[in-house]
């Protein structure tokens, strides 16, 4: 019987270590989705205690809180740091089987130099020593410690990137930070934030917002914006993918009927995000960007704690809504003029694996290594079946060796241990390869494979 997460945890033969050990672990990061706020990241934020680090804003805790009954004061409530992490660590023994667990000891190994089972027999102790520690681990400093070279923040078209740009001229931090364009809330027409959101996007580009031609103009303005600022990509949450072919004069009607407070139809919303989709394709195709689209989030659930919480506050779950047909005629569209950008594709149904696995070759080009992308197993996904199963569907299908790797997807300064855990996961799976025969003794080469989808693939992609 092997010891709880060994040095060799989850490399089950001899190639596989050699790969981690040799090949992946010492690699550095190139983060290129997450939540981090920038804000936090530019005044070197430090923490209170370890329950302010590890528990705020992270859902995937508080929903394993929840579901062993543990009252709302002690998860997004009023309740003591020390009374949180106390109920925290009541969970925890319970968590057999499920990546947080991993996750957790992962955190308190690498960042805290803590080896101990978090339990309550044990919790004071952590506590008080991850604290302790906690007084030279800023935000900074946890990056640093990570071993990151290139962080992606998430921001809105409307933002001023006032922290991005004093961040791009302190010299003292070695890590560059980026924004990337995140333009949900203007193509979301169908929500009742849309009006009032235009406002603002009016007001940040200085564009009065009337119609559709003034809108993709100010789309275009703040792409610009965010360009100058050293933006090298978009991120969208497409939901439910929907998609119609639309005219100008068409989209021009629908966004006017928005703003005047007019109900639309299903076919008029999806004919809005088509054209809006393709003009803002066409605008990152433009300057050299990456989009990346992330499928199938059924969100916020529960109207009652959306009520009492807001949103983002771990009560989204997997959306089984087919999107195939309506993501190849959004593709293809944007290929058929050749102004589809290099595109990154995830899904959080894992049954659409292999849909995407397939549909990134109908649209890769010529001249460019691995155009259109498969991302990484993301949200509900990101434990160790899950990144199996989207390594296995891009291996099968596709070309696993010119993959862009692992991200975060976190507002969490704690959580890169998940780049360690994708890349044993990883290390095992072409080890096995190797061990079966599926794949020659190239051990030297496959090392390299490795350390591409490690760091050097991501380095390469975003370049422009």
């Amino acid at each position: 019987m092997k010891n709880f997460m060994d040095n060799d945890f989850l490399l089950k033969n001899k190639t596989a270590q050699v790969l981690y050990h040799t090949y992946a672990k010492n690699m550095p990061i190139f983060d290129f989705h997450c939540h981090l706020n920038i804000k936090e990241i530019y005044n070197d934020k430090s923490f209170s205690s370890i329950t302010e680090a590890w528990l705020g804003g992270d859902h995937y805790k508080w929903r394993l809180m929840r579901e062993m009954g543990v009252d709302e004061s002690y998860i997004t409530g009023e309740k003591s740091d020390y009374e949180k992490f106390l109920k925290y660590a009541e969970v925890m023994p319970y968590a057999i089987g499920n990546p947080i667990f991993h996750w957790t000891h992962l955190e308190l190994r690498r960042y805290f130099g803590i080896d101990d089972i978090l339990s309550p027999r044990t919790a004071e102790s952590i506590f008080r020593r991850a604290n302790e520690k906690l007084k030279t681990r800023t935000a900074r400093k946890l990056i640093e410690i990570s071993n990151v070279k290139k962080v992606f923040t998430t921001d809105d078209p409307v933002d001023d990137l006032h922290f991005h740009k004093l961040l791009r001229e302190d010299k003292s931090f070695s890590v560059e930070v980026a924004p990337a364009f995140r333009p949900d809330k203007a193509i979301n027409i169908e929500l009742p934030g849309f009006v009032p959101y235009i406002a603002k996007l009016s007001d940040a580009a200085e564009i009065k917002i009337d119609g559709i031609e003034s809108l993709c103009s100010a789309l275009t303005k703040r792409i610009e914006y965010f360009d100058n600022a050293g933006c090298v990509c978009s991120d969208h949450a497409l939901d439910v993918v929907m998609f119609l072919p639309a005219t100008a004069e068409q989209a021009d009607r629908i966004v006017k009927k928005a703003l005047a407070g007019e109900s639309l139809t299903r076919i008029e919303i999806e004919q809005y995000k088509g054209y809006i989709l393709v003009h803002l394709g066409k605008q990152y195709a433009r300057l050299h960007w990456v989009q990346q689209y992330h499928i199938g989030a059924l969100r916020n659930n529960s109207k009652r704690y959306l009520k009492q919480l807001g949103s983002d506050t771990g009560f989204d779950a997997i959306e089984d809504h087919p999107f195939a047909n309506k993501l190849s005629m959004l593709l293809d569209t944007l290929d058929s003029t050749d102004e589809l950008p290099k595109t990154i594709l995830y899904c959080l149904n894992p049954r659409d694996n292999e849909v995407l696995a397939a549909m990134i070759n109908c649209f890769q080009k010529s001249g460019i290594v691995g155009k259109m992308q498969f991302g990484s197993a993301w949200w509900f996904n990101d434990q160790k079946d899950g990144i199996e199963r989207q390594l296995t569907a891009l291996a099968q299908v596709g070309l696993i060796s010119k993959f862009v790797g692992m991200l975060t997807d976190s507002r969490s300064f704690l959580s890169y241990t998940r780049h360690e855990y994708f890349r044993r996961i990883l290390c095992n799976m072409l080890g096995t390869l190797i061990e079966e025969g599926e794949y020659p003794d190239e051990i030297e080469f496959v090392g390299t494979i490795v350390q591409d989808i490690c760091y050097h693939n991501a380095a390469a992609y975003f370049r422009k």
